[in-house]
């Protein structure tokens, strides 16, 4: 096997290094001290931890600027609330994702070599996990040639989107038909599930209808395949309690840290939308104190919640109070970050009773609400609020997605993605939005794309259109 140079993301702490694949050293370059082969779960871990870290800041760099949860402020320039997109505001993802890539296409070649189905399964669950956040936010990209350098492959190809959805659905119905539960993991504990191969296989499942769920308004036959998944819990079983959730619980303690190693950098020059707040005000909503801090008159007295509209017209100065900002509470260890939760798969449950692939939505819809209530707080919604007007399910869409859009908070990309896939919900605008006020339908590729793999940027505007923000992605007809 090739020897990999080690790529620290964690301390020693933990059991497993990362390793990343480079040309060979030469004998007299080595370091002892550095491993030269890796096993099935050497990388493991570090992806995880990477993933998580970078899909959490996105939320709060893009997600959250372009959803109206929250923004800059003050602020009277272009931006992301504002909808001005630049060249570079992708970059991290996309390079976050194809270094995780790497490092999981070396674990699944090691696991498949060495016959670790569990770890294959693994590596073809997160691959795909990391690929899905990646062509929902560009569109085409390099995938069946990408990480291939050391096979003399540096200008991969860009794969359709419909292409790669094809092979990541496909790739987690194996990951379900691989996995061995007796087995466990013999490299020691990973850090999402504990070394639970149940959970693992639960993850995959779950993830498949994310996917299905995504491209159900261009391929007709996607509830179909939604319904023999919730229909056969034996088969592939799924998240079925807030306990089962894909979440990275962070300790704080090496190598275990938050993102924001100062947490009023999550706090500060930022504020809470009226969108996202009033609604939360309106039904008295018991994860509001969880989210967010109290506005206050300028002379320090509390206003209770209340927010500025995004993309606001006028200055800062229009405004005489300090508006509610983000509960830097959140990010202090120990902190929790979503990947894909019990709470998101009954909504997908519910939107696919709904449409008339399964039964009792409105069942569904509630254990959703109140799942995604329970992810963050220790209080059970009440009757009450369950009961009020903008909660209680009605049989929309609409209501699904306005309740699905707080349960993905500090979800990646979700939120947008879904916002692209259904128009749900309704998000207001201002006079002072580019793009004619319109929500972006993509990120730009970045531009190191267009300089070092010119061949590959073509194919891809051929394939999808112009690399535009109001170019659609396949699944993205709405």
């Amino acid at each position: 096997m090739k020897k990999l140079a080690i790529k620290i993301f964690f301390a020693l702490a933990i059991i497993t290094s990362v390793s990343s694949c480079t040309n060979d050293f030469e004998e007299t370059n080595e370091d002892p001290n550095k491993i030269t082969e890796i096993n099935s779960a050497s990388v493991l871990n570090p992806v995880i931890y990477n993933l998580a870290e970078n899909n959490v800041l996105k939320n709060y760099d893009i997600t959250a600027q372009l959803m109206q949860v929250h923004f800059p402020y003050p602020s009277n320039a272009l931006g992301l609330h504002r909808y001005e997109v630049t060249n570079g505001t992708g970059n991290s993802s996309w390079n976050s994702a194809y270094e995780n890539l790497v490092n999981l296409e070396e674990m699944l070649a090691v696991s498949t070599k060495a016959g670790d189905v569990n770890y294959q399964a693994i590596a073809l669950t997160m691959r795909a996990l990391v690929i899905s956040n990646l062509t929902d936010m560009f569109g085409d990209v390099p995938f069946t040639e990408a990480a291939k350098a050391e096979q003399g492959i540096n200008k991969p190809k860009f794969d359709r989107q419909q292409d790669i959805y094809t092979q990541l659905i496909n790739d987690l119905e194996k990951a379900n038909s691989l996995y061995a539960t007796k087995l466990g993991l013999k490299f020691g504990t990973e850090i999402l599930f504990n070394g639970d191969v149940k959970k693992w296989q639960k993850f995959t499942n779950s993830l498949r209808l994310r996917l299905l769920l995504r491209i159900s308004n261009r391929d007709a036959t996607a509830f179909t395949e939604i319904k023999k998944i919730i229909d056969n819990p034996t088969t592939y079983p799924v998240f079925e309690d807030q306990s089962e959730s894909a979440i990275l619980q962070i300790s704080g303690l090496a190598p275990s840290l938050t993102p924001w190693p100062r947490p009023q950098d999550y706090r500060d020059s930022r504020v809470f939308t009226t969108f996202f707040i009033d609604k939360m005000n309106g039904t008295n909503d018991p994860r509001l104190p969880i989210f967010v801090n109290k506005a206050s008159n300028l002379d320090g007295t509390s206003l209770g919640y209340k927010g500025i509209p995004a993309a606001y017209e006028g200055n800062s100065s229009d405004f005489k109070f300090n508006p509610s900002s983000p509960n830097n509470a959140i990010v202090v260890a120990p902190m929790k970050i979503p990947l894909l939760t019990y709470s998101e798969v009954e909504f997908i449950k519910a939107e696919a009773a709904l449409k008339g692939f399964g039964s009792d939505a409105e069942l569904h819809y509630n254990n959703g609400v109140k799942s995604a209530i329970n992810l963050w707080t220790t209080i059970d919604p009440s009757a009450e609020f369950m009961a009020k007007e903008s909660v209680k399910y009605n049989g929309t869409l609409e209501r699904i997605i306005d309740q699905k859009y707080f349960a993905l908070f500090f979800t990646d990309y979700q939120q947008w993605y879904e916002y692209r896939r259904t128009g749900f919900p309704k998000l207001p605008t201002t006079s002072t939005m580019a793009n004619n006020k319109e929500m972006p339908r993509r990120l730009l590729f970045p531009t190191t794309v267009r300089n070092y793999n010119p061949e590959g940027y073509q194919q891809a505007l051929q394939q999808m259109g112009a690399d535009d923000i109001n170019t659609r992605v396949w699944w993205d007809v709405k």
